[in-house]
């Protein structure tokens, strides 16, 4: 049951270092050479879209399977193991407590922002919010190398 956990933590983390890397390289590069009134707008729309319900079960899933795998007992002998696995679970979240507490109110001040000029929006939130996604972005990358390794022990 261990190993079933394990391999399920493995999966979620590595779809959710996907996404998360995917928007580092290629959407918020994209985003950035938009003009401000048509950023601001996109960054809108994707912030009510992205968290629907697939979102949010790998999100989630992020962190229980990794709990799950170090609740359910191991082989015995994979105390390198359980390390690699905690110290995935503590970089996942990490990383959602950086989205909970940095990017999520950001998104929610751009969504609210609706009647300031769109320069004045994106100057308050781009460079943070990619601040941000840069810090949860390499944090989700780790737990998901370390749940390999684990994997691989």
């Amino acid at each position: 049951m261990a190993d079933l956990l394990l391999a399920l933590a493995v999966i979620a983390t590595g779809l959710y270092a996907g996404f998360m890397l995917i928007f580092q390289t290629g959407v918020m590069p994209a985003l950035a050479r938009l003009s401000d009134d048509r950023f601001v707008p996109a960054m809108r729309r994707i912030n009510e879209e992205v968290p629907r319900p697939v979102f949010l079960v790998v999100f989630l899933a992020v962190i229980v399977f990794p709990a799950a795998a170090l609740a359910v007992p191991g082989e015995a002998g994979s105390g390198t193991r359980t390390w690699l696995v905690a110290a995935g679970l503590v970089c996942a979240a990490l990383n959602h407590l950086v989205t909970i507490a940095g990017n999520i109110p950001l998104n929610n001040a751009l969504a609210s922002s609706e009647p300031s000029p769109d320069s004045e929006a994106r100057a308050a939130f781009e460079a943070k919010w990619n601040r941000y996604h840069r810090i949860r972005t390499a944090l989700v990358l780790a737990a998901f190398v370390l749940l390999v390794g684990a994997a691989l022990t």
